[in-house]
């Protein structure tokens, strides 16, 4: 079994940045990929980015492409999510996500093991 928790959430402005954690225990990271989503009020779960274990393979949604990084420490187990250029659209709830593979997946759906969530709010 794999815990996941995110921190780093918050209120910001838009135009702002903030970086998001996700710690896991329970197991090594070192052979999950691993990815990040986001849920706004009354929508769906969206895939926001995602990165293999080595960390060389990276996909990112359109809307978060030139605005957010994906990386990981294997070494501390954790992953980060960077947001920069923040738009009172991002605002949601997100979620940190793994799953044992070699591939790379982009829906929620191919994940087994999910965080609690953190909320980002993004402030007009």
């Amino acid at each position: 079994q794999v815990q996941l928790v995110e921190s780093g959430g918050g209120l910001v402005q838009a135009g702002g940045s903030l970086r998001l954690s996700c710690a896991a225990s329970g197991r090594t990271l070192s052979r999950y990929a691993m990815g990040w989503f986001r849920q706004a009020p009354g929508k769906e779960r969206e895939f926001v980015a995602t990165i293999s274990w080595s960390g060389i393979t990276i996909y990112y949604a359109d809307s978060a492409k030139g605005r957010f990084t994906i990386f990981r420490d294997n070494a501390k187990n954790t992953m980060y999510l960077q947001m920069n250029s923040l738009k009172p659209e991002d605002t949601a709830v997100y979620y940190c996500a793994a799953r044992t593979t070699n591939v790379v997946p982009t829906t929620a759906a191919e994940y087994d093991y999910w965080g609690q969530g953190t909320q980002v709010t993004v402030s007009s």
